[in-house]
């Protein structure tokens, strides 16, 4: 049985989880470790416009502060699927785990579900922007 009074605190956990992992992912990893020259190098080597890994930069940073304050939610989580699934795309010749060298897909095929749970949660507790919250069914009372 769901426990409906927790639900909240479950999608802001998942909603700070997954804030957090695109920030490090953007900022940390692609602006700081590998750079934004280095990042547009790795997608030309993959066939993808170099160009194209500043939008994803610039798309994650977003996403991820976005997620952590809790506006609009769904749309974030909806509008970065794209991006995973590409991410998956992209690891998929290295093979399934991502400890692999290169990384494999695992990992972001898992992100992209979890992004795909979140635009079915909502915001959770704690938004700036919390979505319109559907009401939860009452169970049929038995007189």
């Amino acid at each position: 049985m769901t426990d409906h009074r927790l639900a909240p605190y479950a999608a802001l956990t998942l909603r700070l989880a997954l804030g957090a992992m695109f920030l490090a992912h953007s900022v940390v990893l692609k602006l700081f470790v590998f750079t934004l020259a280095g990042t547009a190098a790795y997608f030309d080597s993959i066939g993808l416009p170099g160009w194209l890994a500043h939008l994803v930069f610039a798309a994650e940073a977003a996403g991820g502060v976005l997620l952590l304050l809790g506006v609009q939610t769904r749309w974030v989580s909806l509008a970065l699927v794209p991006i995973l699934a590409g991410a998956t795309w992209a690891h998929a010749g290295n093979g399934w785990m991502f400890g692999y060298p290169n990384g494999g897909w695992e990992y972001p095929l898992y992100l992209t579900v979890l992004a795909l749970v979140q635009a079915m949660l909502g915001d959770g507790a704690l938004s700036l922007s919390p979505s319109r919250r559907i009401p939860a069914p009452r169970p049929a009372s038995y007189a």
